[in-house]
């Protein structure tokens, strides 16, 4: 089959051991972020089998018109970005793993890591350093502070062991059933919402982004963090309210953020990175060689099982009719 990668940044996919998963079929892969959906199309042109990249690129109706020749997208995960509806009318099978895998390791150490980084001011001391001018300011220690983990799903639980081993106070908030896992796991819960962004020294999201948790965090709850309290989100920039972040860090409540998900991606723009009190990254939570050798192990060989007649791992059956 003629199969099309997009969003490959990088070019990394390619170099990992499964991508042998895909030896017989004729593989382009695309490293730019094509958002015009007639340019994409232009691209994608002739292709039989789509492979994804989480959410880099929103599969909607118009786009899928324009391509008749597409019988498979392949990709892992939750598909909020692609109009399962539309696939379906288009004869186009949409096979995902969802579920049952642990948690992504790595993006529980991206987290720790923008705290830390951010706790000890490591990206302005290196600055600093290589600028000939020696120390800048002081940073904070992590122990016998209070870590705020707000949802305890499988990274969230994670990050609150992380901030155990760092002797931190750890509190959960979250959805009711949430909050019922942390009580079962002994964390101590905080009466209310409010108290818990007021007594977090340090709050990280870890939600999934769907529409009952779309701006689910609030002005009002950024407002009620310490001026000298840190914001992390690895999670998605849509869990925030549109443009509160932002005016939080300018009005000094939190003081610090460290994000590595956007409004837009990719993006050299977002009003973030002129912030001097936000550490960014470009959404690599999850990009590490061994995390993305174990997630496309499962899609390319959604692509093998598909040109073999046998799909898994299937989302919309009725395509197949």
């Amino acid at each position: 089959m003629r199969v099309s990668i997009l969003d490959d940044y990088v070019d990394t996919l390619r170099s990992l051991d499964c991508f042998r998963l895909l030896d017989g079929h004729d593989v382009t892969v695309l490293t730019d972020h094509v958002p015009d959906v007639d340019a994409l199309a232009g691209r994608l042109a002739g292709t039989e089998a789509l492979v994804l990249i989480r959410e880099r690129t929103a599969i909607t109706a118009e786009l899928l018109a324009r391509l008749p020749g597409l019988r498979l997208i392949s990709q892992s995960g939750a598909y909020p970005h692609v109009d399962v509806e539309a696939c379906t009318r288009h004869g186009v099978l949409l096979c995902s793993r969802t579920g049952a895998a642990g948690p992504s390791y790595a993006t529980a150490e991206l987290t720790w890591g923008l705290v830390l980084a951010a706790a000890r001011q490591i990206p302005v001391q290196q600055a600093s350093l290589r600028a000939g001018t020696w120390q800048a300011g002081v940073g904070r220690t992590l122990r016998g502070r209070t870590l705020g983990v707000y949802g305890y799903g499988k990274i969230g639980r994670v990050v609150a062991g992380y901030g155990d081993a760092f002797g931190m106070d750890v509190l959960v908030w979250g959805s009711g059933a949430a909050r019922e896992r942390a009580a079962a796991d002994r964390r101590r819960v905080p009466a209310d919402r409010a108290a818990f962004f007021a007594g977090s020294d340090v709050l990280s999201v870890h939600l999934r982004l769907v529409e009952a948790t779309r701006g689910v965090v609030t002005a009002a709850d950024l407002a009620a963090m310490r001026p000298d309290a840190l914001f992390v989100n690895t999670s998605r920039a849509g869990l925030v309210q549109p443009g509160a972040l932002v005016a939080a860090l300018d009005a000094g409540r939190p003081g610090t953020a460290a994000v590595d998900v956007f409004d837009e991606e990719p993006t050299t723009t977002d009003p973030l990175l002129a912030r001097p009190n936000v550490i960014a990254t470009p959404h690599i939570g999850y990009v590490t060689r061994e995390d993305l050798e174990a997630q496309f192990r499962t899609v390319f060989g959604q692509v093998a099982a598909f040109a073999a007649g046998e799909p898994t791992n299937v989302v919309n059956p009725d395509a197949l009719r």
